[in-house]
């Protein structure tokens, strides 16, 4: 498996994939890892897949937890939104996990240099071909040198000026706001150094600060306003408005370092052709409004990983590898509808825009966010648990209110963790009761675990269903769910995927 760009996509796949027993080659353009950051935000649904490889501990011990979200107007505070409570009996990871991209690409890189695999640094994609053997790259050495690379399969996480989606042809429709983001890390005292996530709106500017790592280093995201028509590469921090840093008593005694970027919103048309696939920015880009885009690069990641890995293993049918695309796109434009909505709404100039931001939102969102409903719909968006691929090709049926196609709800009842056999990284059926005979024969017989856990009040509550059968996707997604009387159909779903499963799939 080739492997085209190392950051967390990228990085993510290939830990992925080796884990699954999957060789890979990994190369990227830069001569070193980036030592700044734009995206900061590790979501609750992606450190539910961390956790399976047992990187979310280190993930989480190394960012900083954000508990609570605020919304200021016009230097008051309009409205707070509690995440923790939100998500309480969700997800394991009750919180918005601050922890920048650099700091998270060197923990991936040494993670996935422990699994015996290097980044090749300064090393560029020049052309790429498909046959019914395989994909043939040529990359080029740091050195200069041409040298073919042959392999099964190919994808392209190198980016939004990803050269395999451009070697492939595939459109990037979209378009380019005319604001341009900065971001700064800075050493500041005041009322938003206190670990929680700030939103300020005002007439004219936005600004998102994030707590970091280290006592008073925050993270600055806002629109640069001032010289306009400056090129943004020109700009400054002293040069931007900070009349909303002075609103929100923001002082800013050090720079650490200050970046602008344009910002885009677009998504390919496709994200696959043949034996080659596009994932993260790559595939598709958006504003940092929400802090989804690192995390839905690594989901992509993921999504393929075992899909790949089942394939390749003979685990599966080819045709398993159709449903990447469906199951990621719908999610992606979906994403950058809205992010794209949220964008406008946050920076569009003139004075219907203002009152809104200034006199519409700080009313309303305080008497939403009081709806403890509200408040649950909130986490659930913002950490992505709300992702399900139910119109996928590969889910199938429903027991109770889940649906295939939906995220395994996290039950935990006494000592017992519904979401600790997915450390396995393979198929597996879980019921919530008990399990006949025939259950745990037919377990046996598609070559996967079994797990039965007692009935609780905690699995009516998320939606299951007493007895039901679940059958659980590598990546924590239910394929099949019915009832226990449903074996038949749970084979045929089997036998239509060709799922040649072992339970023990995870390479340690």
């Amino acid at each position: 498996m080739l492997v085209v760009g190392a950051g967390p996509t990228g990085l993510v796949l290939a830990i992925w994939l080796t884990r699954l027993g999957v060789r890979v080659r990994i190369v990227d353009r830069n001569p070193a890892p980036s030592t700044t950051s734009r995206a900061v935000a590790v979501q609750a649904r992606v450190l539910e897949m961390y956790m399976q490889l047992g990187l979310a501990a280190p993930v989480v011990d190394a960012g900083v937890r954000a508990n609570a979200l605020n919304l200021w107007v016009a230097s008051r505070r309009a409205a707070r939104f509690p995440i923790g409570p939100a998500g309480e009996g969700l997800t394991p990871f009750p919180f918005v996990l601050i922890y920048p991209q650099d700091a998270h690409e060197r923990l991936l890189i040494a993670e996935l240099a422990q699994l015996g695999v290097t980044v090749e640094r300064s090393t560029t994609l020049v052309a790429l071909r498909q046959d019914d053997d395989g994909v043939h790259a040529t990359l080029r050495d740091p050195d200069g040198t041409d040298r073919s690379c042959a392999a099964a399969y190919c994808a392209g996480c190198d980016g939004a000026r990803s050269a395999v989606r451009q070697t492939l042809g595939v459109e990037f429709p979209g378009g380019t706001y005319s604001q341009y983001f900065y971001v700064a890390d800075v050493q500041s005292t005041g009322p938003t150094t206190n670990g929680e996530v700030h939103v300020a709106l005002d007439t004219a500017d936005f600004l998102i600060v994030f707590p970091m790592k280290g006592e008073g280093r925050t993270r600055l995201i806002g629109v640069a306003r001032d010289r306009a028509g400056a090129e943004h590469q020109d700009v400054r921090f002293e040069d931007v408005s900070h009349v909303v840093l002075e609103q929100l008593g923001v002082s800013v005694s050090h720079v650490n370092w200050f970046s602008t970027y344009h910002v885009h919103h677009r998504v390919a048309s496709r994200f696959r052709d043949r034996r080659a696939f596009l994932l993260g920015d790559a595939a598709h880009i958006h504003s940092p409004v929400g802090g989804q885009g690192m995390n839905t690069g690594i989901s992509d990641a993921i999504n393929l990983a075992w899909k790949l890995a089942a394939v390749v293993r003979g685990e599966g049918d080819a045709k398993l590898l159709d449903s990447y695309e469906p199951e990621r796109i719908a999610f992606a434009q979906r994403l950058v509808a809205t992010t794209d909505r949220l964008f406008t709404l946050a920076t569009a100039q003139g004075k219907l825009a203002a009152f809104v931001r200034t006199k519409i939102v700080p009313r309303l969102a305080p008497l939403l966010l009081r709806i403890a409903a509200v408040q649950r719909f909130m986490f659930r968006t913002v950490s992505q648990l709300v992702i399900e691929y139910r119109d996928s090709p590969l889910s199938s049926g429903i027991a109770g209110s889940v649906h295939a196609g939906d995220r395994l709800p996290w039950v935990r009842s006494g000592e017992r963790d519904n979401f600790a056999p997915l450390a396995t990284v393979a198929w597996q059926l879980h019921v919530h009761g008990t399990a006949s005979a025939d259950v745990a024969a037919t377990a046996r017989a598609l070559g996967v675990a079994l797990h039965v856990f007692p009935w609780s009040r905690q699995a009516e509550a998320a939606g299951l269903a007493r007895n039901a059968l679940y059958l659980v996707r590598p990546d924590g997604y239910v394929g099949f769910a019915g009832a226990a009387a449903d074996l038949p159909a749970l084979q045929r779903y089997a036998a239509s995927w060709g799922l040649r499963l072992s339970p023990s799939s995870l390479q340690t």
